[in-house]
């Protein structure tokens, strides 16, 4: 079956085609019907002069119905839709959608995020929330791109564990046989296991798992994460500047295949950022924060107001949405995150943050076994459960550093949107396993 899209049907006037799609919306009047057909490539006007069998088959219809349509194309300067119009000759309903609609995803009158995401099927046929997915896809393949360009491989890490790849709380615990697994936080520990197998540069986009009983905009229970990892490096400046210049890589091919359709749907105007972020140190940040006045809930790091607030500094003083923040304290760390020498309380690490919301978490790693054990006990982990780990640094590991984030809040930030919910197929949190 040849497909013809919505958008190029100026190209076959007079021609007859068949298209499929969903009724969006239908207006039967005494002697002329006229239908919307909508499908993920545009929306189209039907024609149907009310007579005969067929006219009782579309006044039958209901919105968002699935069907099938064969017409006649023709011009009509006055249609909206594209100045083309279809003369219906044949209907056929795949499958007929109930009414009245449990939500209706084109109401001017918009449903709470809850309701909407009870009927997640039919809220995502709305062209914004698709567009999404497709912006994520477009996404994923420059980043892929990119790293392929770079001689990265794509490892594909466990998601049973048996002990935290993070810390020890936020876990999901499940009977595995006679003993207990946990769901994974991260690809951490395993990405590290290849810089110890001489794979030197990996990626993974999978699924992590934090149980978190957190119901801000920025978190779920189970997101995307894409994590990389970048070995025989001099410093986390190393893999700061290879996020940056990959970024940059991504944003742009975003901005090139669907900037028009971010900025008509979401009102934003998509930046390439320039090279390089600016970066500040965790120091320098908190004093920017104490002089407007805003200090931290947790010592030593960033909370979200001062996200916000150090986002909005940058942007007002070096002209960039981007800033690396760098040098975290130990406290805030951890343990296998490299220090400084000196000061020795600072941790070779960084978050990135794009329009005031962290999106990114790296560091340098600690290599070094015997520096690696001590810096396990300090966080008083126990050695005998982290030991196939700290197996992997005793034969000859390579420095190395890397970073992750979460893929539905790289999307929410660049498509300013207000949730992490509205840029993941289906979300869970600690009330939602359904749909």
């Amino acid at each position: 079956m040849k497909y013809i899209a919505i958008s190029e049907l100026s190209k076959h006037i007079g021609q007859t085609v068949t298209l499929h799609g969903w009724v969006h919306t239908l207006r039967d009047q005494k002697h002329v019907q006229f239908l919307i057909l909508r499908n993920r490539t545009g929306s189209v006007q039907v024609v149907h002069e009310k007579t005969g069998a067929l006219a009782e088959r579309v006044s039958a219809l209901t919105r968002e119905s699935a069907v099938a349509i064969s017409g006649r194309v023709v011009e009509n300067p006055g249609v909206r839709l594209g100045g083309v119009e279809i003369q219906l000759e044949e209907l056929s309903v795949v499958n007929v959608a109930e009414s009245p609609l449990p939500l209706d995803p084109f109401s001017e009158n918009a449903s709470g995020i809850d309701h909407r995401l009870d009927w997640r099927h039919l809220d995502l046929r709305v062209p914004r929330n698709r567009l999404i997915f497709e912006v994520q896809t477009t996404v994923e393949g420059a980043m892929r791109e990119y790293w392929m360009q770079n001689h990265f491989i794509e490892i594909h890490s466990p998601k049973l564990m048996g002990t935290a790849s993070e810390s020890g709380a936020e876990l999901f615990a499940l009977p595995y046989f006679n003993t207990t697994a946990y769901l994974a936080q991260s690809p951490q520990f395993y990405k590290q296991m290849a810089m110890a197998s001489g794979f030197d540069r990996v990626f993974e986009i999978a699924p992590v798992f934090r149980a978190d009983p957190s119901f801000t905009s920025r978190h779920t229970t189970e997101f995307t994460s894409v994590d990389v990892e970048i070995a025989w490096i001099d410093s986390q400046e190393d893999v700061m500047a290879f996020e940056e210049a990959w970024l940059q890589h991504v944003i742009y091919a975003v901005r090139e295949r669907h900037g028009d359709a971010i900025a008509e749907n979401c009102g934003v105007e998509l930046a390439v950022p320039a090279l390089p972020f600016p970066r500040v140190t965790m120091a320098e940040a908190l004093a920017v924060l104490s002089e407007l006045g805003h200090t931290p809930e947790r010592e030593g790091d960033l909370d979200p107001k001062g996200e916000r607030l150090l986002g909005e500094y940058i942007r007002k003083t070096r002209g960039c949405d981007y800033v690396f923040v760098i040098d975290y304290p130990v406290s805030v760390r951890p343990f296998y995150h490299m220090r400084h020498a000196e000061p020795p309380e600072l941790t070779r690490s960084f978050d990135l943050l794009c329009h005031g919301v962290e999106i990114t978490t790296g560091a340098q790693r600690e290599h070094r076994p015997d520096v690696l054990r001590a810096q396990a006990r300090e966080k008083g982990l126990d050695l005998e459960v982290i030991q196939f780990y700290l197996d992997f640094f005793k034969y000859g590991c390579p420095p190395h550093g890397g970073f992750g984030f979460g893929l539905s809040r790289l999307l929410m930030v660049m498509l300013g949107l207000p949730s992490v919910r509205e840029t993941t197929f289906l979300s869970r949190t600690p009330n939602r396993l359904h749909p």
